[in-house]
């Protein structure tokens, strides 16, 4: 059984290195599990979406909430599907910063990621816009 889970978290640090190496750990982690997925950051903030088998996009949920590097986690939505959107990347990677501002004001009030005020399914619109768009930054 295939699920899609989508999350946000604040970052407790939000150097660049911290974060290249949240995204290291899930490109090493991912393939052996059977996750696929994509990261968008943005002003300390993260937005990510899961795809893979229940139980192991489960635990990797769980292993996020209890990670010291996130704070102020939020399920945004859960569903479970019959194909992957995010199937290409072990963790596409989306660097906000290189968006056009156009893109996310189409799916919210400022120019700025935040998921906290928008829908999950918002937000999941959002992410399958980048990826259309190709506005990924890492592929492995």
């Amino acid at each position: 059984m295939l699920v899609r889970l989508l999350y946000c978290s604040r970052a407790v640090n939000a150097s660049g290195d911290a974060v290249e190496a949240i995204l290291r750990e899930g490109r090493e982690h991912n393939p052996s599990c059977g996750i696929t997925g994509i990261l968008c950051y943005g002003d300390g903030v993260f937005l990510q979406c899961i795809e893979g088998g229940r139980m192991q996009v489960s635990e990797l949920f769980a292993t996020i909430q209890r990670d010291p590097r996130h704070k102020d986690v939020a399920l945004l939505h859960y569903e479970e599907i019959s194909e992957r959107c995010f199937g290409a990347w072990s963790m596409g990677q989306v660097n906000i910063s290189k968006l056009n501002h156009s893109t996310l004001l189409k799916y919210s009030e400022k120019t700025e990621l935040d998921p906290y005020s928008v829908a999950g399914k918002v937000s999941l619109a959002l992410l399958k816009d980048l990826a259309a768009t190709a506005a990924i930054c890492g592929r492995s």
